[in-house]
Formats: C-alpha cells, sequence, structure tokens
C-alpha cells in the first residue's frame, strides 16, 4: 500500500486519466461510452477543482491507477464522480480505492461538506459493496439534490453523511 500514493490532479494526469477511465467503462463493463460524451474529463480543474471540490489520482511507479472526483454542487453537498481503480491494484490488499475514498472524506469533513451523493450504474456490483461497506446508504433517485449532475448510465443512487 505504501508503494501508491494518493495527489490532487495535474494538468499533467489529463491522458493518463483517460487511460485508465475509458477501458474500465468499455472494456471491463460494456458501457459504449467515449470520452467525448463525459466532458468533465477534459475540464477538470474547472469541473471538479472549484469551489469544494477536487478531484485526486492514485498513482504507483509512475503511472496514475486510480481517480475520483468531488463535484461541488452547492448547499455544503458533493457528488462523488469518476472512482476507478486499474484492475491490478482493486481489492483490500492493495487498498486503493480505500485510500482514494479516505483523502475525498478527508477535504469533505476540512471543506464542511454536510452529505456526498453519487449515482452509478447497476453492473458496477463491486462497487456497490464497496460504497456500502464504507458508510454510503443507497437512496432513489428522487433524493437528490436538484444540483446533482446526472450521467445518462446512472441507475443506483448512494448518500454519504460527512461527519
Amino acid at each position: 500500500m505504501a508503494d501508491v500514493e494518493i495527489r490532487p490532479f495535474t494538468a499533467d494526469d489529463a491522458d493518463a486519466v483517460l487511460s485508465v477511465i475509458l477501458p474500465i467503462q468499455r472494456e471491463e463493463f460494456g458501457i459504449d461510452i467515449t470520452a467525448d460524451e463525459q466532458p468533465d474529463l477534459r475540464v477538470i480543474p474547472d469541473f471538479y477543482q472549484s469551489g469544494k471540490g477536487q478531484f485526486w489520482v492514485a498513482v504507483k511507479d509512475g503511472a496514475i491507477v486510480g481517480t475520483v472526483g468531488l463535484k461541488d454542487i452547492g448547499n455544503n453537498q458533493a457528488a462523488l464522480r469518476k472512482m476507478f481503480v486499474s484492475a491490478e491494484v482493486r481489492g483490500s490488499e492493495h487498498g486503493v480505492a480505500a485510500r482514494l475514498l479516505d483523502r475525498l472524506s478527508a477535504h469533505a469533513r476540512d471543506a464542511g461538506l454536510t452529505d456526498i451523493f453519487l449515482g452509478t450504474t447497476d453492473k458496477f456490483v463491486a462497487a456497490h459493496r464497496f460504497y456500502e461497506k464504507n458508510g454510503f446508504s443507497e437512496i432513489a433517485r428522487s433524493a437528490l439534490p436538484r444540483a446533482f449532475p446526472l450521467m445518462a448510465v446512472d441507475s443506483k443512487f448512494y448518500r454519504y453523511k460527512v461527519g
């Protein structure tokens, strides 16, 4: 675990972030989505790294192996987006997802956020277990704040009370 660094996204990370996220979406889970259909990934500093938001990358041996974004949606609430971890460093033995979520949670507390919401596809079953194990509760789509940035593929929703 110590060989993975969690740090904020920089502009030089843009292509590497896409090279982690797109193959997981398209090849592992068969979601027909392109980079162009995810414009937030082309403007990470503006979309995520503003207000109380942030975007982090997990780096192992100089390569990005994980991502997570926190989008400020106002009212001391945020949306967790783009949490992806490369297959070779998944699982509790590596702790990459847990460390990304820990960094995000600490930032949320420090920033005074009260709630974090997320939407995911029903295909990400292991992710559902991970979120539930880490204090996220499933909610109905109708319980999302109006400002929540819905994605077309979102079919399952969660809320985390920061505290």
